[in-house]
């Protein structure tokens, strides 16, 4: 089980598709084919937007061991991490915990899909 609010997670798929969705349609290159230090310039192209902001508050308002679950939960769900390697993320997420958070999430293309996949491996149910 996660140690996180299940619509604490919901609360941040919702917002990072509505940010990401109107940022990929503005987009001249689709942020998913570039790599990950692209992607983080790209982001920050969109620090000024409405969408971006409300992201970047609602991960910033998790203490810090819930933005490592979050992280770690990303990572479950993108497949870099299976369910019996749960531990093992959180403690990587604990120390590689460097950079904004907030930011490391939001650069990360298909980041609501990541969480969702994350969410339904932990046994979540879609709402």
């Amino acid at each position: 089980m996660i140690d996180l609010n299940q619509e604490s997670v919901r609360s941040v798929i919702t917002h990072a598709r509505e940010f990401q969705v109107g940022a990929y349609m503005e987009a001249e290159e689709a942020p998913e084919s570039l790599a990950d230090d692209q992607a983080f310039e790209w982001m920050t192209e969109y620090q000024g937007d409405e969408r971006y902001t409300e992201l970047r508050n609602v991960i910033e308002d998790l203490e810090p061991d819930q933005q490592r679950t979050l992280v770690a939960l990303m990572w479950l769900g993108r497949g870099d991490y299976s369910l019996d390697e749960w531990e093992e993320a959180l403690g990587y997420a604990a120390e590689a915990d460097s950079v904004s958070t907030a930011d490391y999430l939001i650069a990360t293309p298909l980041l609501a899909d990541y969480l969702e996949e994350g969410l339904s491996i932990h046994g979540y149910e879609d709402e």
